[in-house]
């Protein structure tokens, strides 16, 4: 299927045709028959969309439960578990899969993400074959349901600091897990309200009284439905968004598990009750048991980039349908996407949805290649997990922006229930906060940059790496962007010299990407030099490190925008000649300059744009806007959302 024929412009532009089924195959890439299967199980099961809103909560619970069986008999759900248990091995198609399943109903999502992707990922990452014989069979297929029970009410995002205890008794034999007050209590764990029989506990490990830090254990919660004895859960209750899930909290008063419900991948406790691991440090110990649960950062991120996308869908095609005053007093009112401020809340995000969905697939592919054992390498561990972070930081927040400027510019008929952004915005307005809030993402995102992922850096806890960022870790990214040798870098940058970027073409990528990568090494710089001026000044470290954490996040943005582009930029560039290439041409122009443009006080205050030429980004934006308004329809039809998922009649049409 083609859209959008040929047509040339008086000033010699020619409007690229779109082909709008080779583009949905190149989305969709290696993994298009998993997402098709996903596309038909989100179809059969579209009622769920319209029961969220009528059934009660415990119903609806229900109905979810139901649903993500039903789903995991097709083998959507277990892709990323061995064959020799019932699953498809393959953990980039388990990634494609869930990303596609955010085009529907996101308790369904969620649940799924809890069940195969947090309990049964670390059961799989964490345990050895044991752990996986006794579980993975029965949690694959959705029989045995579980939780993963990390966060507490007192410990969100700090792990290192939880404050349930695992005390090994030598006599018996077994752990005995206690929640020592109410801070330390298990709480937003998902399927502990109603569903889960066996959870992941972590906790602080106690052997013969002393600490050997957070580890994980394998806990029943619930014995025959009934809360298992010790064991005392209660219902967190009615959520913004996600009523499907049955969030809880859970206590735990002096519960046994025998020796081997330890999570044992990377430590044991014999017997005896001697402690061993194969890794001396317990920081690094720790930070190595955390990169295993990367997936859920790497999925969640490519989740905020679905949800966009179905928000944009309803909103373009509600703006290529409704029509608002009339051009001239003669002729019939003008469509929404003709007005061009309607072009530029709309389409600038269409080219960043696209943009971060290639992004996607470059960490998808990382993650991929590192769990499948094809890059085993811990640089590249690090850097994967730093990317993961970064783009579901980047991912996610650009989900709830796009959804609310989709809601506005839908006018009143978006504020009905009836289509899909009020549930949209209710279920994923978490995304920005669970499995890592985002600015705590975006600082471990600067601490890579700034020990340059040094192996030292993983060997330190919290304030360890803070004492290490501030001093030691300084040193070197001094050296490396000090003030002549920062020019010299940016001279590379610039084919042509330092003034090349104010001569080069707006559309040129290489000054795209010169540009944010300049912006990249200027920011970095300057955390660097503020941080040893502090540190300099005998100040504590910790203090100085709060200080400029506005430029920690910011320099950790511009990293991931750089990332982002650079992806954007090499996928169009390997594609064939074709309208397709020229269309992507277009979106890629319009996100980088788009992206300049947003932070061009930036770029002014640096001496990287003339007054002059900062207009002139503008203009090339109202322009980029003008030509891909043609397109629109086609562009976001090739996303593949099946329509059943968009919900919204009145609408979509």
């Amino acid at each position: 299927m083609t859209t959008d024929r040929t047509a040339t412009a008086p000033d010699g532009y020619v409007q690229p045709e779109l082909d709008v089924r080779a583009l949905t195959e190149l989305l969709d890439g290696e993994y298009a028959e998993v997402r098709d299967l996903v596309r038909a199980n989100l179809v059969t099961y579209a009622s769920v969309l319209d029961e969220a809103d009528e059934l009660g909560i415990g119903a609806y619970r229900e109905r979810v439960r139901d649903l993500v069986v039903e789903m995991a008999a097709t083998g959507q759900t277990g892709m990323g578990f061995p064959t020799r248990y019932g699953g498809g091995g393959d953990v980039g198609a388990s990634i494609a899969a869930f990303e596609t399943l955010a085009f529907g109903d996101l308790s369904v999502l969620v649940k799924v993400g809890v069940q195969f992707g947090l309990f049964g990922g670390a059961i799989l990452h964490l345990g050895t074959e044991r752990h996986h014989d006794a579980y993975l069979p029965r949690l694959i297929t959705g029989e045995l349901m579980g939780c993963f029970a990390m966060t507490e009410t007192g410990h969100g995002s700090n792990v290192q600091a939880l404050g349930t205890v695992a005390r090994y008794d030598v006599a018996a034999r077994e752990f005995v897990i206690t929640t020592e007050g109410d801070q330390a209590r298990k709480d937003y764990i998902g399927n502990a309200a109603r569903h889960g029989e066996l959870a992941v506990v972590f906790a602080q490990l106690e052997v013969g009284g002393e600490s050997e830090g957070v580890h994980a254990f394998v806990v029943p919660i619930r014995v025959g439905g009934e809360p298992a004895p010790g064991v005392r859960i209660e219902d967190d209750g009615r959520k913004m968004g996600l009523n499907g899930v049955d969030n809880g909290r859970i206590h735990f008063d002096g519960v046994r598990v025998p020796r081997e419900a330890l999570l044992n991948r990377f430590a044991d406790v014999t017997p005896e009750g001697v402690y061993k691991s194969t890794i001396d440090n317990p920081d690094r110990r720790f930070f190595t048991m955390l990169g295993t649960l990367v997936q859920g950062r790497v999925s969640v991120g490519g989740a905020g980039v679905s949800t966009a996308k179905v928000a944009l869908a309803v909103a373009t095609k509600y703006a290529l349908r409704r029509r608002q005053f009339a051009a001239s007093a003669q002729g019939e009112e003008q469509l929404l996407l003709d007005y061009g401020l309607h072009q530029r809340r709309l389409l600038p995000l269409i080219a960043r949805t696209y943009a971060l969905h290639f992004a996607q697939d470059v960490v998808r592919t990382q993650l991929h290649d590192v769990f499948s054992g094809a890059e085993d390498d811990p640089q590249g561990r690090r850097r994967l997990e730093a990317r993961a972070a970064g783009t579901k930081a980047l991912g996610t927040w650009h989900a709830t922006r796009t959804i609310q400027e989709c809601r506005e510019a839908c006018g009143g008929a978006g504020y009905l229930a009836v289509n899909r952004f009020a549930a949209l915005k209710a279920d994923s307005d978490i995304f920005t906060t669970f499995e890592g809030d985002n600015h705590v993402l975006l600082q471990l995102v600067a601490k890579g940059l700034l020990t340059d992922y040094a192996s030292e850096f993983e060997d330190l806890d919290q304030l360890g790496m803070v004492r290490y960022v501030t001093n030691l870790a300084v040193e070197t990214v001094i050296e490396k962007t000090s003030a002549h040798k920062l020019l010299e870098r940016v001279r590379d940058l610039l084919p042509g010299g330092d003034e090349w970027d104010q001569e080069a073409g707006l559309l040129d990528s290489e000054y795209q990407l010169a540009m944010v990568r300049y912006r990249e090494e200027h920011m970095l710089a300057g955390v660097a030099r503020r941080l040893k001026s502090g540190i300099d000044r005998k100040r504590d470290a910790g203090a100085v490190f709060s200080e400029v954490q506005d430029h920690v996040i910011a320099v950790a943005h511009a990293h991931v925008e750089r990332l982002v582009l650079e992806a954007f930029v090499e996928k169009t560039r390997t594609l064939p000649e074709g309208g397709n290439k020229v269309a992507l041409g277009l979106l890629c122009d319009l996100f980088a300059l788009s992206t300049i443009e947003a932070d061009r006080a930036w770029f002014m205050e640096h001496g990287r744009l003339t007054v002059q030429r900062s207009k002139a980004i503008t203009r090339e934006v109202n322009d980029l806007c003008r030509k891909v308004r043609p397109l629109a329809g086609g562009l976001v039809d090739a996303w593949g959302i099946p329509s059943a998922m968009l919900r919204a009649p009145e609408l979509v049409g």
